[in-house]
């Protein structure tokens, strides 16, 4: 059972990549988005309404505000960005290579911000994780795709953007229930992309068959599939298992893409997601390398809370060495849902 939950959170994950292909070959990304968000906002605040009073309870003005910016960042910003790079012609796997950074970056930024220890294993990992993208993106660009040469700087503006709202939630202080902040960043990221949508002139969904395949493929599988399987494995298995899932979401993206879209995969493909996968490793071999130095007392250098993990929410992107810390805003500290 656990191995099939682990398989079926790993496809409905990658599938919000495979949505937003989709979904780019009928219309703007911000009219995708917006007729993503409004559905699943009615029915977050139904819910909230109903069966999910007591999420609401002790939360004030600010707190729901600070929800709304994190909501900003972490959906509206990152999904986006997300689509809009794919509209451009980058692949889907190397989108998704590249929101998978998240994790290497926050890490590397978890020191000057939170003054959390980064061992040098870590930077490591960070430096390779970097040279994996640089591979894959070379590869993509030289396939022939038709994306602009800045059109691969997109995604990155997305990853930042999730990375922003990771350190903006770790710093609340007030627990926030799950059902509750994803109400919020639904409610704003539907508010957002209605105001973008009709300021554009492109509001109104298309009569295409293909539009509303796309909205229903992100609702039921990219949404609901991912984030039901995501908390589920969550408290089945913990925090841990969860991150190390996410870091499978390049591959499976790409070997997607390219079986649905004819998107490349070629050598130069395979040796970047190789190098990206040996990231993933150096870090986690660096974290508990720190852990366990903490815990011996051999290296009082490092923290013992040290954790610069980033949310799995953001679609692939969590540090798998992540310890399970106090809850923040209703989870486990520096986890931040992107709302795919």
């Amino acid at each position: 059972m656990n191995v099939l939950l682990s398989i079926g959170f790993v496809l409905t994950w990658s599938s919000g990549f495979i949505g937003a292909k989709l979904g780019a070959g009928s219309a703007d990304a911000v009219t995708v988005l917006m007729w993503r968000f409004l559905p699943l906002a009615a029915v977050l605040v139904l819910l909230a309404a109903t069966v999910g009073r007591a999420s609401w309870r002790g939360l004030t003005a600010r707190d729901l505000g600070r929800q709304a910016v994190v909501g900003a960042l972490s959906q509206s910003g990152y999904l986006l960005t997300v689509y809009h790079a794919i509209q451009l012609g980058v692949s889907s796997g190397t989108t998704a290579l590249i929101d998978g950074t998240q994790p290497l970056v926050a890490g590397a930024l978890a020191g000057p911000l939170l003054g959390q220890y980064v061992s040098r294993t870590q930077w490591v990992g960070l430096a390779l994780g970097l040279t994996g993208v640089a591979v894959v993106t070379a590869g993509d660009a030289a396939a022939g795709t038709g994306a602009p040469w800045w059109a691969y700087l997109v995604p990155f503006l997305g990853m930042l953007s999730l990375v922003a709202a990771t350190f903006l939630d770790r710093r609340t202080r007030t627990p926030v229930a799950p059902l509750a902040a994803m109400t919020v960043h639904c409610v704003t990221s539907a508010v957002v992309f209605s105001v973008l949508a009709l300021a554009l002139g492109a509001a109104a969904p298309v009569a295409e068959t293909s539009f509303w395949a796309a909205v229903g493929w992100l609702v039921v599988l990219s949404t609901f599939g991912g984030y039901g399987l995501y908390w589920l494995i969550l408290r089945r298995g913990g925090v841990t298992r969860v991150n190390t899932l996410m870091f499978l979401m390049a591959p499976v993206t790409a070997l997607w893409g390219a079986a649905m879209f004819g998107e490349p995969f070629g050598p130069q493909t395979v040796l970047g997601l190789a190098i990206g996968l040996g990231a993933v490793v150096v870090v986690h071999r660096g974290r508990a390398g720190a852990d366990a130095g903490a815990d011996s007392g051999a290296d009082p250098g490092v923290h013992p809370e040290a954790d610069p993990g980033v949310d799995p929410g953001g679609d692939p992107g969590a540090d798998p060495g992540a310890k399970v810390t106090p809850a923040v805003s209703g989870r486990p500290a520096g986890q931040v849902r992107s709302g795919r």
